[in-house]
């Protein structure tokens, strides 16, 4: 029976760990072999990465998740004083605390905000298909059971150029590298529905990267239910990481067994050529040895003859440091300690990121109180998810130029907040664009923000957005 070839790659990492169990895991556009032609491989019972998205595609079965991770983050307080209150507050620290400080980087709209709301299980921070949402780092708090994440939601890296022709603060250039000086974990997000630059990391996170090769990282693949050709993320895989992750050398051998008698072609093999150690404590950055990639691009001739398909791994070579003439040569970062695929804009595979995250807490005291979700003021989370609608529905840098200033901001007798904002714009043509025919796009950003913030906060919110040149 024919695989699906456009497959959601959430969905297909899952079905990888199914049949991993049978054998090397076999690919293939035209068909699935049948299990008596699988080789049978000798694999670990239980790796640290078997439910990552690395541990899926080199066959490694995965564990078995135990309970669900029930989701009911606290909401946000509606008054400045509050919140205030809740931040200087002692935590409430559990008989064996354990934290992890998460430092989520990547190139602007990659959707570091979006996987940031979807762990915590609330929109706190704005998401917006424009770059430069997120203008300051921001924490988010997950709190489950003796464990606590601080997700440190950052910029995306940036440069002074793009800083001025944005009108950004140019806190936005040293945000993302003081986030990365209090982490224990990063998380390095590439968008490989982008095929301009899904296929290296950025000048900014590789420099970010070298400049703390002692903190552990991790590669997350995000929008991969965009990805129509689910086996690019092979070849993305060593791209990215150098063809090197957590100490140990990948190399993809493509292979395509093409008879006269027969138009199919083999399926892609991808095992491992000795069974993976147990993960060492700490990340170290790895040498990859020098070794020619064999194979690697998928020929479509008919006259093709077969050679062997697999992915395997070996022992990399000693440290080394990277400076900046290493990186001029480098499209990806060989120091990885794990790969993760998903959809964080819908969720999936969220939550296997998010167990693994909740195993690296290390034994510490807590840092905030389990009643805090973020660190953001009432305040300035409504200005967020208000600047992410304008984002959205202002063409060009018109949103770039709007100045927010909160005229009332009132708690009602039964709990509900009353918001009052007026948006200056510098010109009377931003203005009608904002106000949009008969109202209509004013009216829109206001109930959708409304929204927003009716989740963030658990109350109801009326909220009420005024329109005024400049003075």
């Amino acid at each position: 029976m024919a695989a699906p070839v456009a497959i959601a790659a959430a969905r297909a990492v899952r079905w990888v760990a199914r049949v991993a169990a049978a054998g090397p895991l076999l690919l293939g556009p035209a068909r699935l072999l049948e299990s008596g032609a699988l080789r049978a491989a000798a694999l670990p019972t239980r790796w640290s990465g078997s439910n990552s998205a690395l541990g899926s595609i080199l066959g490694i079965p995965a564990e078995k998740p135990g309970d669900t991770l029930g989701q009911h983050p606290p909401p946000v307080a509606t008054s400045e004083e509050e919140q205030k209150r809740l931040l200087r507050n002692q935590p409430d620290q559990p008989q064996n605390p354990k934290v992890l400080r998460i430092a989520i980087i990547g190139a602007p709209n990659a959707g570091k905000s979006t996987l940031s709301n979807q762990l915590l299980g609330r929109k706190v921070f704005p998401v917006s298909k424009k770059v430069h949402t997120t203008r300051c780092k921001a924490r988010g708090v997950v709190t489950y059971e003796d464990t606590q994440l601080v997700i440190l939601d950052t910029p995306g890296l940036t440069t002074p150029y793009k800083v001025k022709r944005h009108n950004l603060d140019k806190a936005m250039l040293t945000d993302p590298w003081d986030s990365m000086k209090h982490a224990d974990l990063v998380l390095v997000l590439v968008d490989v529905s982008d095929h301009w630059t899904r296929n290296s990391l950025s000048r900014e996170v590789l420099k970010c990267l070298s400049r703390f090769p002692q903190i552990p990282s991790v590669l997350v693949l995000n929008k991969v239910d965009l990805l129509k050709n689910k086996f690019l993320l092979l070849q993305l895989v060593t791209e990215l990481t150098e063809g090197v992750v957590n100490g140990k050398k990948l190399e993809v051998r493509s292979a395509f067994k093409q008879d006269s008698s027969s138009s199919a072609k083999s399926p892609h093999q991808i095992t491992w050529a000795s069974p993976p150690e147990n993960r060492a404590p700490e990340s170290h950055c790895l040498h990859e040895a020098d070794q020619a990639q064999e194979g690697s691009s998928l020929d479509n001739s008919s006259d093709k003859r077969a050679s062997e398909s697999r992915l395997v791994t070996e022992e990399a070579q000693g440290p080394k440091d990277y400076g900046p003439r290493d990186l001029k040569d480098m499209k990806g970062w060989p120091c990885f300690q794990e790969i993760f695929m998903l959809a964080a804009l819908h969720g999936e595979e969220v939550d296997t990121l998010k167990r693994y995250l909740l195993m690296q807490a290390k034994p510490g005291p807590w840092e905030f109180h389990s009643g805090v979700l973020t660190s953001q003021s009432p305040q300035e989370i409504c200005d967020n998810l208000i600047r992410e609608k304008i984002l959205e529905y202002l063409p060009l840098e018109v949103p770039y130029g709007v100045t927010q200033v909160t005229e009332l901001w009132e708690e009602g007798p039964s709990g509900e907040l009353f918001i009052v904002q007026s948006l200056l714009v510098p010109r009377k043509s931003h203005m009608m664009m904002l106000i949009g025919r008969g109202g209509k796009v004013i009216s829109r950003i206001a109930q959708e923000a409304g929204q927003d913030l009716m989740n963030a906060f658990l109350c109801d919110v009326r909220l009420k957005l005024k329109v005024d040149l400049k003075t």
